[in-house]
């Protein structure tokens, strides 16, 4: 386990962005990183463990979770299925000396700045960081991964549009570059992260 302070490294960014090959990187890099496991009503596919990959919840239990205000965030996905985020999946391990990394979209960033404003210690150990791409580059990659098609990656860059708007509410910004130029940027706003959590 690392002598650091815990923190918690909340990354956001356009599809396309590489926000999770970054946190992928971080936690295998990183001794003591890893990621928040976060929740789901969908069913596990074949090889997911619960608790490991995702906390697996009936609809009927994450709603009594939401009426319990266990959730740091939450949101419909596609309009069938709910994932969310709650706060003993970010509270207990960072409690146990566990750093944090998650990758979320700029809606759920904000309500963490809501739990975060009456919970002073999810404030100390919470450093938002949001990935901005070109436009002409994020589209690149977008078709270079082969998954969409124009009218998806159309859709995408609107989304992304979206998204760049909040970029000015974020506590740093990565202008993505390469891979490893984007990682060495964020291993430098995880030592600035450090030392505002262990200032306190």
């Amino acid at each position: 386990m690392s002598t650091e302070p815990p923190v918690l490294l909340v990354i956001a960014g356009p599809a396309g962005s590489g926000k999770s090959t970054l946190c992928d990187r971080l936690v295998r890099e990183v001794p003591g990183f890893f990621r928040v496991i976060t929740t789901t009503t969908r069913a596990p596919r074949e090889g997911e463990i619960n608790g490991i990959h995702y906390h697996f919840l009936s609809p009927g239990q994450f709603d009594e979770k939401i009426a319990a205000g266990e959730f740091l965030e939450w949101a419909w996905v596609h309009g069938k299925r709910r994932y969310g985020t709650l706060e003993s999946s970010v509270m207990d391990p960072m409690a146990g000396g566990q750093s944090l990394v998650i990758s979320i979209d700029v809606q759920g960033v904000e309500s963490f700045r809501r739990a975060a404003r009456t919970n002073p210690l999810l404030a100390r150990r919470m450093t938002t960081v949001f990935i901005v791409v070109d436009h002409d580059r994020l589209v690149a990659r977008m078709r270079a991964r082969a998954q969409d098609d124009e009218a998806e990656i159309a859709g995408r860059m609107k989304t992304a549009e979206r998204e760049l708007r909040e970029a000015h509410k974020f506590d740093y910004i990565i202008e993505s570059r390469t891979r490893d130029e984007d990682f060495a940027a964020l291993l430098k706003i995880l030592a600035l992260a450090r030392a505002k959590s262990a200032a306190a």
